[in-house]
């Protein structure tokens, strides 16, 4: 598993000392909100800049995807506008295709972006309609450069889940690099199945992954323990599905403690981690009886025992 930290979760950070923060606590990537403060797209000396990051990631040795999410970027009074959904998207397209040149020059794995919610004056077939179009639009962009696209579902927003998303991909033909970003705390929030089914259901689809905690009906992003998910069955179906990307901590209202919120993320996947792997072990050594053989359970260290003891909430009960 690769683990990788929102930048939009160090908000309060230099880029530059965000990257560093993120690399020492030993993540393997960073998922990169293009934002004011952290590679405006729309700012002087551009690719100049790109430069500049492409030259930190590598010598901090660190994996990267794009993400689109930043709330004030285009418009200082309006969260999110314009989106793809409005009367007038050309601010949106120019960014997310300067989203995805960037992208291709610093070899993101994945350019995020999501479709935005439907205006009130907009129909929901005019907002489908525009979303659709847009969205061909990057897609085409993405093509060219060579880059892959994930689209993700968000809750309130014209697509929100993954039967949303089918739909789309649909629409637009199935395009080969116009894939899925399957945000783990949505899941839990408002999918109809268990959160490792969600990752089965996308499998061959999914470039990007976002991790949070989140309760069920409530569109919070919560630190891990403090929601409902239980970890270890959703690294392992990540596993399972043969994911390789970047496994991104999304907590973006937690900037004002992001090493301390970090560093705690960092020890709890790990420990949920080692936990599947430790439950994977056992279970492929387990005879038909259902015992485990005493060689397996003695070849785990205390450690790695007791990580595999969760409550139904993700927290240790030892």
């Amino acid at each position: 598993m690769r683990l990788g930290y929102g930048t939009n979760g160090f908000a309060n950070h230099r880029l530059d000392d965000a990257l560093a923060v993120i690399a020492d606590l030993g993540y393997d990537g960073v998922a990169l909100t293009l934002d004011h403060d952290h590679l405006d797209p729309f700012a002087p000396g551009l690719t100049r800049r790109i430069a500049a990051v492409g030259r930190r990631l590598s010598a901090l040795g660190l994996g990267l995807v794009i993400e689109t999410g930043a709330r004030y970027l285009l418009d200082p009074w309006h969260k999110h506008a314009p989106t793809l959904l409005h009367d007038d998207p050309t601010r949106r397209i120019e960014f997310l295709r300067r989203a995805v040149r960037i992208g291709a020059d610093l070899g993101a794995e994945a350019v995020s972006f999501w479709a935005g919610v439907r205006p009130e004056t907009v129909s929901p077939q005019g907002a489908w309609d525009r979303l659709v179009s847009g969205c061909a639009t990057v897609v085409d962009a993405a093509d060219s450069a060579g880059v892959t696209l994930g689209f993700e579902p968000e809750p309130g927003m014209l697509v929100q889940d993954i039967a949303d998303w089918r739909r789309l991909h649909a629409a637009l033909g199935e395009p080969a690099r116009l894939g899925i970003t399957l945000d783990i705390g949505h899941c839990r929030c408002l999918e109809p199945w268990p959160v490792p089914q969600c990752v089965a259901e996308v499998a061959e689809h999914l470039v990007n992954v976002q991790i949070d905690d989140m309760r069920r009906g409530v569109h919070e992003h919560l630190e891990f323990g403090t929601g409902e998910i239980d970890f270890p069955p959703v690294l392992a179906a990540l596993a399972d599905a043969g994911y390789r990307g970047l496994v991104a901590v999304e907590l973006p209202r937690d900037s004002h403690a992001a090493p301390a919120v970090a560093a705690r993320s960092i020890e709890f996947l790990r420990a949920a981690a080692a936990s599947a792997a430790a439950a994977a072990a056992m279970a492929g050594a387990r005879p038909a009886g259902g015992e485990v053989p005493a060689d397996v359970l003695c070849s785990a260290s205390a450690e790695e025992t007791a990580t595999v003891r969760y409550s139904n909430t993700g927290r240790f009960l030892e």
